[in-house]
């Protein structure tokens, strides 16, 4: 379980969470390993997410900021999209399109969601079915509308959990510093941790957790069921969180009272939410944007198996660390770097893929 305690406490921790700077006391690191990355797509718009889906072991679904959904199919990228959203979406900034998750039921129900900024740079979740004969696919239905007060901060992340619904992480709405306190305030879904049975015929969102700040990216162990997910930090600390399978409760992460470990605001916190700190963080020094990536269950890396892996997008840097009781552990830098770094992916057998805004998807491989 992820320890709960006040952060006051934790200051310590920091002496060996700091990415690249050290690793638990009571073990030897492992030595990081010589990895390399395999080209499987470019050419790409901005891309910001590579998905798949059991049912099409062959197929990778692209996302393009700008609003295009493209497959690569069998090695070969397709010239038709599978879904084009460029006449609802702006793509400027932190906006555009940027997520898409399949129904675990996709092979026999064919649906599909995504979560875009629309024209006015407010966030929607929106449902569509693929129809016969390769025609474009239905717009279903609107599943959640929310008011984006800046340009920024959008989060954007959908991944089905373990519970069969679907999530969502929100950002603060921008600006800095959370200047209207978004993120403490539970009437306001921005900062939020959202899911919801899109099985509903009227889908409610439920707030599972409060206090971030601009969750990018974020995926559930294939193995536990944990969440973890990447928070951009404002200018001092960039953090990753675990949300432990079965966690009951309201929890709190923490911002804008807190920045990973350290105090960052002398207001209250907003009561409700259990106070959870970060698994690990790194500072500034060390990158500027933490691009959340995926526990590595798949065979073909040994030595990361069980490990999470992340970057950061700014410098291409990319971490592993074990959980361990409820703390990162070995925190390691690998050897490789992907700059612009936008998204990990995780293929239907477990390996990694990784996604560069410069317009290029990789696999992660070893060396040699």
């Amino acid at each position: 379980m992820t320890r709960i305690v006040p952060r006051a406490a934790a200051a310590a921790a920091m002496s060996f969470l700091v990415a690249g700077c050290g690793s638990s006391r009571a073990a030897a690191p492992e030595s990081p390993l010589a990895l390399r990355l395999v080209p499987v797509a470019s050419g790409l718009s901005a891309p910001l997410q590579v998905v798949t889906t059991p049912s099409e072991p062959r197929r990778l679904y692209l996302v393009e900021q700008t609003g295009l959904v493209r497959v690569r199919e069998r090695g070969r990228l397709l010239s038709k999209p599978f879904l084009d959203l460029r006449a609802a979406t702006r793509a400027h900034g932190e906006m555009g399109l940027l997520a898409l998750a399949f129904h675990p039921q996709y092979a026999k129900n064919r649906r599909f969601f995504v979560m875009y900024t629309d024209r006015q740079g407010d966030s929607r979740v929106v449902e569509y079915r693929t129809r016969a004969g390769g025609r474009a696919p239905q717009r279903v239905r609107q599943l959640l509308f929310v008011d984006q007060p800046y340009e920024n901060h959008n989060g954007g992340t959908l991944a089905f959990g373990p519970d069969r619904r679907l999530w969502l992480g929100l950002g603060d709405g921008g600006a800095a510093f959370d200047p209207e306190a978004r993120s403490q305030d539970l009437s306001s879904r921005l900062g939020k941790l959202l899911r919801g049975d899109v099985d509903a015929k009227s889908v409610r969102w439920e707030t599972v957790a409060y206090g971030l700040r601009n969750p990018w990216r974020m995926s559930f162990d294939r193995a536990t069921g944990d969440l973890w997910i990447g928070d951009v930090g404002q200018d001092r600390w960039e953090e990753v969180d675990v949300l432990p399978r079965g966690t009951g409760g309201l929890v709190d992460f923490g911002w804008d009272v807190y920045e990973g470990f350290e105090r960052v605001d002398d207001k209250d916190r907003t009561p409700g939410g259990m106070l959870v700190e970060p698994v690990a963080v790194y500072a500034r020094e060390d990158g500027c944007s933490i691009t959340g990536g995926f526990v590595y269950r798949g065979s073909a890396i040994p030595g990361l198996r069980g490990r999470y892996v992340y970057g950061d997008y700014c410098s291409g840097t990319i971490w592993s660390l074990r959980l361990e009781g409820g703390k990162g552990t070995d925190v390691r830098r690998e050897r490789v770097e992907l700059p612009n770094l936008t998204s990990f992916g995780e293929g239907v057998r477990g390996e990694l893929l990784l996604v560069s805004q410069d317009g290029g998807v990789f696999q992660l491989a070893p060396a040699g």
